[in-house]
C-alpha cells in the first residue's frame, strides 16, 4: 500500500543522477517517470527545455520525488532517512554504498551524508530494545558505545548492553 506521504528532495541539477544512485543500492527500487522542463515558464524556472525537472523513483517501495530547482537549497543533517539493518552484513552494505563519495566528517553514531549531501542514518533494528530504558545499565552502556561509533556494530552494542 502506498502512503499518503512521500518525500520530495530539492537538488541543484543532480535530481537524475542521484534517484539512479540510490536506485542502484536499495532492492525493489526503480525509477518510474522522469519529466522534463517545458518551454513555458521559462522566465521563472530558468531552465533549459528537455532538462530532467523531476525524478518519481522507489526505494525498496518507498515513493521518493526528485527535483532539479537549482542552488538556492541545500541539504541539511536536520531531515535524514532511516535504514532500519537486520544485519551486520546490511550495515555493511549501506554503510559502503551510500557512503561512498560523501563527508567522512560527517559519520557519526550511524549517520552519513552521501555525495548529494543527503544524510541517512544506518541502524541495527535491534537499537531501540537496546537503549528504550534509559536507566537500565545495559542501555546506558549501549548508548555510551554507540556515541563512540562511527559505523554502528550489532556485536559491540549487544556486548555492551550485556555488560
Amino acid at each position: 500500500m502506498k502512503s499518503k506521504i512521500s518525500p520530495f528532495l530539492w537538488f541543484d541539477t543532480q535530481a537524475e543522477e542521484a534517484a539512479n544512485f540510490y536506485v542502484g543500492i536499495f532492492p525493489n527500487s526503480k525509477i518510474n517517470v522522469v519529466t522534463r522542463y517545458p518551454d513555458a515558464g521559462k522566465e521563472h524556472h530558468g531552465k533549459e527545455a528537455g532538462s530532467v525537472m523531476v525524478v518519481s523513483f522507489e526505494l525498496d517501495g518507498q515513493t521518493f520525488s526528485a527535483l532539479n530547482g537549482g542552488p538556492m537549497f541545500q541539504f541539511s543533517c536536520a531531515v535524514s532517512f532511516v535504514v532500519e539493518c537486520e544485519t551486520q552484513e546490511e550495515i555493511d552494505h549501506y554503510w559502503e554504498k551510500l557512503g561512498a563519495g560523501g563527508d567522512p566528517s560527517a559519520r557519526q553514531c550511524g549517520w552519513l551524508a552521501d555525495q548529494f549531501g543527503l544524510s541517512w542514518q544506518i541502524v541495527p533494528k535491534i537499537l531501540p530494545d537496546l537503549v528504550a530504558d534509559a536507566g537500565s545499565p545495559g542501555a546506558q552502556r549501549a548508548m555510551g558505545a554507540m556515541m563512540q561509533m562511527k559505523r554502528l556494530d550489532i556485536a559491540a552494542l549487544q556486548k555492551a548492553y550485556d555488560g
